[in-house]
């Protein structure tokens, strides 16, 4: 009956008083986060309790497992298997206390500015941290459970004499995924691109959604996402809209015949931008920028605070424009000449000014000119 009771008692109570323990301290966080509005600290810290209800578990059943007097001749592997889950249960449970606590600061920060190209430089530089802290996490865990096994800490020394060399070759073999994870890293601290900013890259206007310590994600205007290297913004130009402060001026152009009206088109592009909620005030103008043979290539600017109201303005500008001119001066729009030129006021009789009139022979007659 002792046999029976002993591992029931002791594997039974650790569970129990595990899940007492992940209860009580989860009704202590569900308060402290009532008590805390301000902050959510003690709501993100609840994302833990599965990885803190296994450590408590593996490390009662750690201690406790050579009192139960059960599985005597699997002693070794039982005690290893837990020693491994209380090793890989702490790591889950430090990468997620670490995430709470950065992402509390995070949003405390992005409370308190109002500069949303600081707070997007901060954003990307918290997502980058918590990567390579997860990464230095795990690696530190798994270098914890082999060194566990005997064999891999007798191996360690002969390990340690060829690591010059395996790393040497491991660097020329991850030359390309070791360039890209610096230049996430210059990325990130270097301030050249941030999660949301608008960006062109290869001809494409998108939003940076995603940075990687390997990769880059920018969402298109059309839902597409195009995933690139991050050594591609440090190697390459492209244009970034947010750089700085996100105010934009916007071009608009349009041909139009010889004969348009300039300074009606002026003051109608004043009544478009006054209607259009997206124009910030700043600032306007239409220019005649170039000439061709047949038309004239005016030029309309106007300004807006960020990428995407510009591109409103511009559109609205440009449709609108087009409707009018078609409405009240459609001759003003583009058009193939088919008419006869216009001649030169003293072409009377077919002379020319400043050209001689070429004598007659002497068997034509006067007459035949009529």
């Amino acid at each position: 009956m002792e046999n029976l009771l002993r591992p029931l008692i002791v594997v039974g109570g650790s569970v129990v008083l595990t899940l007492f323990i992940g209860w009580a301290t989860d009704r202590l966080l569900c308060k402290a986060d009532e008590r805390h509005p301000e902050t959510s600290l003690w709501g993100l810290l609840r994302r833990g309790r599965i990885p803190y209800q296994l450590v408590l578990c593996a490390a009662l059943l750690r201690g406790s497992f050579d009192r139960a007097e059960v599985l005597e001749d699997h002693r070794v592997g039982v005690g290893r298997t837990l020693t491994l889950v209380l090793i890989g249960a702490a790591a889950w449970l430090a990468v997620r206390i670490v995430g709470a606590v950065v992402e509390t600061t995070y949003t405390r920060y992005a409370r308190v500015h109002h500069d949303a190209a600081r707070v997007r430089r901060v954003r990307t530089q918290v997502s980058l941290i918590m990567r390579v802290v997860s990464a230095v996490v795990g690696v530190v865990a798994v270098a914890a459970m082999l060194l566990t096994f005997p064999a891999f800490r007798a191996a360690g020394a002969s390990l340690l004499a060829s690591a010059g060399i395996i790393g040497i070759v491991a660097g020329v073999a991850a030359q390309s995924t070791l360039s890209n994870m610096f230049a996430g890293f210059q990325i990130a601290f270097g301030d050249m691109v941030r999660m949301g900013d608008t960006v062109v890259v290869d001809g494409e206007w998108g939003t940076v959604e995603e940075i990687t310590l390997t990769f880059l994600t920018v969402r298109t205007w059309d839902e597409r996402r195009i995933t690139m290297p991050v050594s591609y913004f440090t190697s390459k130009p492209f244009e970034n809209w947010s750089r700085g402060t996100p105010q934009m001026t916007g071009i608009v152009y349009w041909h139009v015949d010889h004969s348009a009206p300039l300074d009606a088109m002026r003051e109608k592009l004043r009544d478009i931008l006054r209607e259009c909620p997206a124009w910030d005030g700043r600032a306007y103008g239409l220019d005649v920028t170039d000439t061709t043979p047949n038309t004239l290539q005016v030029r309309a600017l106007a300004t807006a605070k960020d990428a995407d109201d510009i591109w409103t303005v511009r559109v609205t500008v440009r449709e609108k424009m087009i409707r009018w001119l078609a409405e009240e001066h459609p001759y003003a729009l583009p058009r193939v000449n088919t008419a006869d030129a216009l001649l030169p006021p003293n072409h009377a009789n077919g002379r020319v000014p400043g050209r001689i009139a070429p004598q007659r022979r002497a068997h034509e007659s006067p007459r035949a000119d009529r």
